[in-house]
């Protein structure tokens, strides 16, 4: 797994390197392919249930699952970048957001507290604790800082499937759920709205957006929980 989630922390880094205005999430796609053929690793997206490429780019209001298409980005926007490798008989999953030129200071708040909200509820993986004190830890500080959390998307296990048990909601009460042991490995993801909670999804049956159109910012890591705490296996540095 460390070898699957090391490529998704370089391909992230590298797609991550490129944005900018003008260039299409389709070109982000296509780059992000060519990153995957030159380390012999397969796509852990594409063909999934259907899905019709390498990443998924969520722009703006889209929470999750945006399709990348042709339309250049413009200054101001914000990127949600989700990627998944597969690679010898193992999966690697994570997602940053990032801004496209400047953005605006609602946006980088935005950004700001999503990423610190994934460590929040890193900091709860250990061995011992509870599968909710993940959850509760990401809720209790988005809400803090007056964003909201999205319920109908949730972390999960991952490791020889893209997507095992259990499920990780970005919400709720701690000390509820599954005893959490070393071994596990948990792909733990905060979707944050800058406004209402409520998503919808578009027509083409992938794409989730925000139903008041406000932003959305969306982070993940694999992480796998050690008898000595928990290890970001989609960190660069390991």
């Amino acid at each position: 797994m460390r070898v699957a989630n090391r490529i998704v922390a370089e391909i992230l880094e590298a797609i991550k390197g490129i944005v900018r205005p003008g260039i299409t999430t389709d070109e982000l796609n296509v780059f992000a392919e060519e990153r995957l053929r030159e380390r012999k690793a397969k796509s852990a997206f594409k063909g999934y249930r259907g899905y019709p490429k390498a990443l998924c780019t969520s722009v703006n209001s889209q929470v999750v699952h945006g399709v990348p298409t042709k339309t250049p980005l413009k200054e101001g926007d914000l990127l949600s970048l989700d990627f998944g490798v597969y690679c010898s008989g193992f999966y690697g999953d994570a997602a940053i957001t990032v801004p496209v030129g400047l953005v605006s200071k609602e946006a980088m708040k935005l950004k700001e507290v999503a990423e610190k909200a994934l460590y929040k509820g890193i900091e709860k993986a250990y061995q011992g604790n509870r599968l909710s004190d993940i959850s509760h830890a990401v809720q209790s500080f988005v809400e803090g800082n007056g964003f909201s959390v999205v319920r109908e998307f949730v972390g999960h296990g991952i490791g020889r499937s893209l997507h095992e048990e259990p499920q990780i909601p970005n919400y709720g009460p701690p000390g509820v759920g599954i005893k959490l042991r070393a071994g596990m490995v948990l792909a733990i993801e905060p979707m944050i709205n800058a406004g209402g909670a409520e998503v919808k999804i578009l027509q083409d049956g992938w794409t989730a957006v925000t139903k008041d159109g406000s932003l959305s910012a969306h982070f993940e890591h694999t992480v796998a929980i050690t008898e000595t705490g928990p290890v970001i296996l989609t960190s660069l540095d390991g």
